[in-house]
């Protein structure tokens, strides 16, 4: 069973429009979703960060998933995996080096679709961001690539310790890349929601992706909550819509709606660099979808110049400032790399959770 507040979440996938009708009367828990674990303090994508996470609080944890030669699905940012493993180091895959065009993008380096799991399970995880996250680098080597089942593991089982629901939010990376490549998230994906017993409506669950037409398809296949990510530019990679822009107008939400249960925006589509609310918010909650923007980072190097605190890029500013903006703009949840300070801040912003 899913908590109270996580049930009024889900309550419109189950048939209920609203909390009275769901039988719960409480106001809606603003959702903290780990970005990729606690990434601001762990590398990220490891057990270890989305751990911690949960002992900081995060009601969800984000793996983004990626897909093996062998068809696993495995938590990296990217299916190149050159700044976020060691691979470089291992001579035994120097062979394996490539150059891929991904989303109309040129990379050269290694990639999780030339590896098996097995393959894939000897390398250790790399601090992404060294330069900006210099304590995070102190535990380069220390933990494996994990699988998405591990990750379902890790959240049942804190959730069952910690005596409250942990949810996932996997986001579907490249998926029509990798159908190109005859690899098709689909199938593996709803088998392990089906293999934890989370293919339900009210499931603790969000899938999420870029892409629409994917999205679309599970629709059909399964009642778990979907969210549609939104950039603050470009357009789709599998060329549903025009642009992201395009997606955001009032018919275009309704579109949205009709296949997804959320929306989730780049943080300055909701509340600009300069802390103006866009409005996008309210009009996509009106159109019946959830907002979970992203993403919210700690350091001054990724906060509006407003919330800054001195000119170190690494040193820590007034993230809590930025979270309250988005709140007041109606946002039902977010995105953040440090989960402790999303939940202070929420709490904050809410008068108390």
């Amino acid at each position: 069973m899913v908590s109270a507040a996580l049930a009024l979440i889900f309550a419109g996938t189950a048939g209920c429009t609203t909390a009275r009708e769901a039988g719960i009367t409480q106001a809606p828990r603003i959702l903290v979703i780990a970005h990729r674990g606690a990434s601001g303090e762990r590398p990220e994508h490891t057990l270890a960060a989305y751990d911690l996470a949960i002992e900081q609080g995060a009601d969800f944890i984000e793996p983004d998933l990626v897909l093996t030669r062998d068809g696993a699905l495995v938590a990296r940012h990217e299916n190149d995996i050159t700044q976020t493993t060691d691979v470089a180091e291992h001579p035994e895959f120097a062979d394996r080096r490539a150059t891929r065009t991904i989303d109309g993008v040129t990379h050269t380096g290694w990639f999780t679709e030339d590896f098996t799991l097995a393959e894939l399970k000897t390398l250790r995880a790399k601090e992404r961001l060294p330069d900006l996250r210099p304590g995070n680098a102190r535990f380069d080597g220390q933990f494996a690539v994990p699988t998405l089942a591990e990750v379902i593991a890790l959240a049942k089982r804190r959730s069952a310790e910690t005596g409250r629901m942990i949810g996932i939010y996997p986001e579907t990376k490249h998926p029509s890349y990798f159908a190109a490549r005859g690899l098709d998230f689909d199938a593996p994906l709803l088998a392990a929601l089906r293999e934890a017993g989370w293919d339900r409506a009210d499931a603790p669950v969000f899938v999420q992706s870029f892409e629409v037409d994917n999205l679309r398809r599970l629709a059909r296949q399964t009642r778990v909550p979907l969210v549609q990510l939104v950039a603050s530019a470009g357009a789709p990679a599998d060329g549903a819509a025009a642009s992201y822009a395009e997606m955001l107008s009032d018919t275009g939400l309704a579109a949205i709606a009709r296949y997804a249960r959320g929306l989730g925006p780049e943080k300055s589509l909701v509340v600009t660099n300069e802390g103006d609310d866009t409005g996008l918010a309210r009009r996509a909650r009106a159109a019946g979808l959830q907002v979970h923007p992203w993403t919210f980072r700690a350091e001054n190097y990724f906060l509006p110049e407003r919330d800054r605190i001195g000119a170190d890029p690494k040193a820590t500013g007034r993230l809590a400032d930025e979270i309250a903006r988005h709140v007041a703009a109606g946002v039902t949840g977010f995105f953040t790399d440090f989960p402790y300070l999303g939940v202070e801040a929420r709490n904050g912003a809410r008068g108390g959770e």
